[in-house]
């Protein structure tokens, strides 16, 4: 071990086990700095339940660390280059950012520390494989998500790094900024950090697992796995899940094993193709006519407020507003609704889920959101138009998602739930639109830029 110091600088990697940064550090130093450094281009436009969560989780790693994590706020292009010369660091070590402004400020710092003669070293990712290294033969990048989907398990992943608090000498920070007050939020945030990460995945594994494929459809069912938060703030490692899944080949773990490959998919999209978290991956589609007017922003405020009328819809907006979370079934509905019914923008509604979704991941939200509409990789989705009330009679065949979030339709029973107007009661709204005139309105709007 050499007898130097160097710096870790935490991220989207708020743990300390399977962390391949931490692992390279203890290589080259004999005592690293625990570093985070609150970027306000990052919080600003986050909402209060996003960052209640993340300062949760620094929380819970401060305490892994025994109170040696230095919080400091600011640019990370001043910051950082600032905490290396004030503890003699040769080093700076980071999780790979392969988003749009994490490579940006990366470049920034790194140039930065260059100056003052200090590496950077960056060692892994959030993903099990780092996005741009998964290509076609030919070097190009995939659009189609099962080709990739093949070559991403043909690339395979290393085994989870082994470390630990342990594993290095952490230096006691001469200075350290106190967290924020956590924003007060009247919601159910999951516990945060990476212990409660790693025992709601063991849970997931001994008690939900088998089902997985069955069930993750179903809101009204604890079906899920709900780690994507812990995923998003790497609290956990994809590595992690992926070896614990490793040798099965039952239906569950391979359904699973997908849903990680699609956010490793998104990833990869993103990476290749930045300017999609604001513009459309398929061109034509910005073409596309939407809603935009003082009208439209009615509309969209009772999407936000589920208050649409379509009781599946209004459940999902309303989790959202309670937890910080919605079911991923849900997720589809309410944004094909609020695309396809409302006809309104996009970026609308991506933005909104990012400012509360306390899982809201750049990559998986923006092209989650394309896919829906349409203009995403998906080959021809366009016409995909959900029926809210028949998805919430298949989906909530008994009605127990929509009668906890929608407190109104509690009278009603099983599925007269979706169809409240055949019982109309007297706090919950008429439909804001009529869905199957506003499918074909979506569809002429579509056939208008496609040509179909």
């Amino acid at each position: 071990m050499a007898d130097e110091t160097a710096i870790l600088w935490f991220r989207r990697d708020l743990r300390l086990g399977d962390h391949a940064a931490l692992l390279a550090a203890s290589k080259r130093a004999k005592a690293v700095l625990a570093l985070y450094v609150l970027d306000d281009r990052l919080l600003r436009p986050s909402g209060a339940p996003r960052v209640a969560f993340l300062l949760g989780c620094l929380r819970a790693l401060d305490e892994q660390l025994g109170g040696r994590l230095r919080i400091v706020t600011g640019d990370p292009v001043e910051q950082v280059p600032k905490a290396a010369e004030e503890i003699g660091a040769r080093s700076v070590h980071v999780s790979t950012d392969t988003g749009p402004y994490g490579r940006e400020r990366d470049e920034a710092v790194a140039a930065a520390l260059k100056e003052r003669d200090i590496d950077w070293v960056e060692t892994g990712s959030s993903y099990a494989i780092t996005p741009g290294r998964v290509t076609k033969p030919d070097g190009d990048p995939y659009r189609v998500f099962t080709p990739f989907y093949r070559a991403w398990a043909r690339h395979g992943w290393p085994s989870p790094a082994d470390t630990g608090a342990s594993i290095v000498d952490w230096i006691e920070p001469s200075t350290s900024e106190r967290l924020p007050e956590v924003p007060e939020v009247d919601m159910r945030l999951p516990e945060p950090g990476e212990e409660a990460a790693l025992q709601v995945w063991q849970r997931f594994l001994s008690d939900g697992l088998d089902d997985y494929h069955e069930g993750r459809d179903r809101p009204d069912l604890p079906a899920t796995t709900k780690i994507s938060p812990y995923l998003r703030w790497g609290c956990v490692h994809p590595r992690t899940l992926l070896a614990d899944l490793r040798g099965d080949d039952g239906p569950g773990a391979k359904a699973l094993r997908g849903e990680l490959a699609w956010r490793e998919f998104h990833a990869d999209v993103l990476f290749h193709r930045p300017e999609t978290a604001r513009t459309e991956y398929d061109e034509r589609f910005s073409r596309m006519e939407t809603e935009r007017g003082a009208a439209a922003r009615v509309a969209f405020g009772q999407w936000c407020e589920g208050k649409t009328g379509y009781p599946i819809v209004d459940a999902g907006m309303r989790q959202l507003a309670a937890e910080g979370w919605m079911h991923n079934r849900v997720r589809m509905i309410v944004a094909s609704f609020l695309v396809k019914d409302l006809h309104l923008p996009w970026q609308w509604g991506a933005r909104h889920f990012m400012r509360l979704l306390v899982d809201g991941d750049l990559a998986s939200n923006q092209l989650n959101w394309q896919w829906v509409a349409g203009s995403g990789t998906d080959a021809a989705p366009y016409f995909r138009i959900f029926n809210p009330t028949t998805q919430g009679e298949k989906f909530d065949p008994t009605g127990a998602y929509v009668r906890e979030y929608v407190p109104e339709l509690r009278a009603l029973q099983g599925k007269s739930v979706h169809q409240p107007w055949k019982s109309p009661q007297p706090d919950y709204p008429a439909p804001v639109v009529e869905h199957a005139h506003e499918r074909q309105v979506a569809l002429q709007r579509y056939g208008d830029i496609t040509g179909r």
